[in-house]
């Protein structure tokens, strides 16, 4: 079975490392130290900025805690949102380990270069969008029960999701045209064709294998990324009596 030699450790997210060792050296990634208040603000024009600071301004809800908000049920609750977190998870993980090893190898897929795998890609991305929109909807739903900072955090990640949505979805789309470069440097033909180390001395077959593997660790890294958020609400959920640890 053909394996990934290792590539040089990167500073930044894992999805900006593998694709900052997957293309050539003169389109280097942004650099990913960039703070993250210096990319949010590139990110945003005024009515997003207004619409943030309303969030993060937003008055405490005042009065009783509601008994949704009781440890035992917020335990309970945290517990059956990690659950649906990890099932989803799970469900993506092993749809894109299945799909990438399809891809490219219909018996109409011949001679279609990465076209397939193009495809292959953007499938995947359409399905982490329909599935981890929805659950950090529900984590979020969850967070919003309870009082004080836990619903102002509700609020807050509400106003983020709807603002970067639309960045989010540009900067992703960019990524099946840096795996295609890669395709024709490692799989492609004459001039175009690149492959360098191990990689000079396998076949075809083997090749394209080996750009499965690049490709289904891109979009594994895409997902945790994608996760992120409904991590970090998770987080926020947790009771602090309970164990630490994360879905």
């Amino acid at each position: 079975m053909a394996q990934r030699p290792d590539r040089t450790p990167l500073t930044g997210s894992t999805l900006v490392r593998l694709l900052a060792g997957l293309i050539d050296p003169q389109q280097r990634v942004r650099d990913s130290r960039m703070s993250f208040a210096d990319a949010l603000n590139q990110w945003t024009g005024w009515t997003e900025s207004l619409a943030l600071s309303q969030a993060l301004e937003r008055p405490l809800p005042a009065g009783p805690a509601a008994p949704s908000a009781d440890r035992a049920a917020r335990a309970d609750r945290h517990a059956a949102e990690s659950a649906e977190c990890r099932r989803v998870r799970a469900l993506l993980a092993q749809s894109i380990a299945r799909e990438v090893s399809d891809a490219g190898r219909g018996p109409l897929d011949e001679g279609m270069g990465f076209t397939p795998f193009r495809q292959c890609h953007q499938a995947r991305q359409q399905a982490m969008e329909v599935s981890i929109g929805p659950l950090r909807e529900r984590v979020r739903a969850a967070l919003a029960e309870h009082q004080g900072e836990m619903a102002r955090l509700a609020a807050l990640d509400a106003v983020m999701a709807e603002v970067l949505a639309a960045q989010e979805r540009r900067l992703l789309a960019t990524v099946p045209a840096l795996l295609a470069r890669h395709f024709e440097r490692l799989c492609g033909s004459g001039a175009e064709a690149e492959a360098c180390g191990d990689a000079q001395s396998l076949d075809a077959d083997a090749r394209r294998e080996l750009f499965r593997l690049d490709q289904q660790a891109v979009l594994l890294a895409e997902l945790e990324l994608r996760l992120q958020p409904v991590l970090g609400l998770l987080a926020a959920l947790q009771p602090p009596s309970s164990p630490e640890g994360g879905p």
